[in-house]
């Protein structure tokens, strides 16, 4: 007798069930999120459907044994710092990324030098052929190691298969593609991802794998598939920057084996993604500054990284200026405009305004609202900043600029690539170092009164 099916709507953010569609989904709140799936009565998760892990029982936290947690490292210094400090047995990584800007690239270079260092590694290809494949691998110089290829979307012959090889390190490439024949639904859907993400979870917990997804982005840069897919992996990184240009990068927003918006710095080039190893030059233009660049530091993670920001103010022809803003905030780009317009009389309320950040970087730090300002004027009133000067601080409503976070840190990366004069807060600590100037300021108009002088 055949099933009788039925419909029912699954939000693909949260991945609550509903018997009738809307607009908005009532447990999470998200917008246009409801899409319509089949089901079949009779067919279901059942207990021997669901995954089983290794049974375990209470222990004190002071017996549990650590002995088997070393790092392994990927060779990659780059991605060894985005990761927390190499791959953590048992860990479950989530990379994600618009097509084309490197994903299968980076795993398939770090599986294959690991894999010739004596590490036995298994990369699954759901999207590829196993030629397609090995002609990617021959172009990046990464066909001759012993790692082992699959090509399979079916996720229980993936996990015997790896039961049998038992690898240190396993790739799915993509997450998106596999899929469980326990379930009803297509590859991709939210109870498949759902399900095939826990079962990963479950093996690389119990058999100490380092296993490695690649996963699909939404057009918004979302990782595609519910926001639980995020919760369930231990870490979440992104790759950042145009696919066209030479630079990427590799940003940690959660990692629960180090710190997190931690970045990697990789150049893209025909032998595929090579590590930068000073990510502070890649930012800064050789030479001296020209009216409307400026120069800060910003925080990422554990590590200070100078960047140039470049700011052009001209005449507006429409009846409504424009602000556009790239790498920094938008809402960020108005208070600073404002702020100007109250404190340092700067009339360019009826001016178009462009702000950037060199190299494509997005900035998420208070501290880099300084350099903004600066930037700004310096381009409205046609005056550069002093060779070899940067500005770091916060701004406040009120006009005050504030001190900021690992103040020192910066200081010092500063000095260290050859910079003189340091324009600061006054309020912050700032350490003693020799053969460098510090400029301390106290409000908005006193930076800009300098940067006239």
């Amino acid at each position: 007798m055949p099933l009788k099916s039925s419909v029912e709507y699954v939000c693909k953010e949260c991945g609550e069930k509903f018997s009738k569609w809307a607009g908005k989904c009532p447990a999470c709140g998200a917008w246009s999120s409801l899409f319509e799936q089949e089901i079949e009565s009779g067919r279901g998760i059942s207990a021997k459907s669901m995954p089983q892990g290794n049974s375990s029982k209470p222990t004190p936290i002071s017996q549990v044994p650590t002995a088997h947690t070393k790092r392994l490292s990927t060779a990659n210094p780059e991605f060894d710092r985005t990761l927390g400090g190499g791959m953590a047995p048992g860990s479950l990584v989530l990379i994600g990324g618009d097509p084309g800007i490197g994903k299968s690239t980076l795993v398939l270079q770090t599986l294959s030098t690991i894999a010739a260092a004596g590490c036995k590694t298994l990369y699954v290809s759901g999207e590829e052929s196993a030629a397609q494949v090995k002609l990617r691998a021959e172009r990046l110089g990464a066909a001759g190691g012993d790692m082992l290829l699959l090509c399979e979307t079916s996720l229980n012959k993936i996990l015997e298969c790896a039961a049998q090889i038992k690898p240190q390190v396993m790739v799915i490439d993509s997450i998106q593609t596999m899929y469980s024949e326990e379930l009803p639904g297509t590859p991709g859907s939210v109870s498949q991802l759902r399900e095939c993400a826990l079962k990963l979870m479950i093996y690389a917990k119990s058999s100490a794998t380092v296993t490695i997804l690649v996963g699909h982005v939404t057009k918004d840069g979302q990782i595609a598939g519910p926001r639980i897919l995020e919760h369930m992996v231990d870490t979440v990184a992104y790759f950042e920057g145009d696919k066209k240009g030479q630079y990427r990068i590799l940003r940690t927003v959660k990692n629960r084996f180090g710190a997190t918006d931690e970045i990697g710095v990789f150049e893209m080039t025909s032998l595929g993604l090579i590590p930068v190893q000073n990510p502070s030059r890649v930012f800064l233009q050789e030479g001296e500054l020209s009216p409307g660049s400026a120069v800060s530091c910003t925080i990422e993670g554990s590590r200070a990284l100078l960047f140039e920001i470049q700011a052009l103010v001209g005449k507006s022809s429409y009846a409504m200026p424009q602000r556009v803003s790239a790498g920094v905030e938008q809402k960020k780009l108005t208070i600073i405009l404002a702020l100007l317009e109250r404190f340092a009389k700067l009339q360019i309320s009826n001016s178009d305004v462009f702000v950037s950040v060199a190299g494509g970087l997005k900035l998420d730090d208070p501290g880099v609202d300084l350099s903004v300002a600066c930037a700004i004027v310096s381009n409205a009133l046609n005056v550069s900043l002093p060779p070899r000067s940067i500005v770091i601080g916060e701004l406040g409503l009120s006009g005050e600029i504030r001190t900021v976070s690992s103040l020192d840190l910066r200081i010092k990366e500063a000095h260290r690539l050859g910079f003189e004069k340091i324009a600061v807060p006054a309020s912050g600590k700032i350490p003693v170092i020799k053969g460098i100037e510090i400029i301390k300021f106290k409000r908005l108009e006193d930076t800009v009164g300098w940067l006239c002088s």
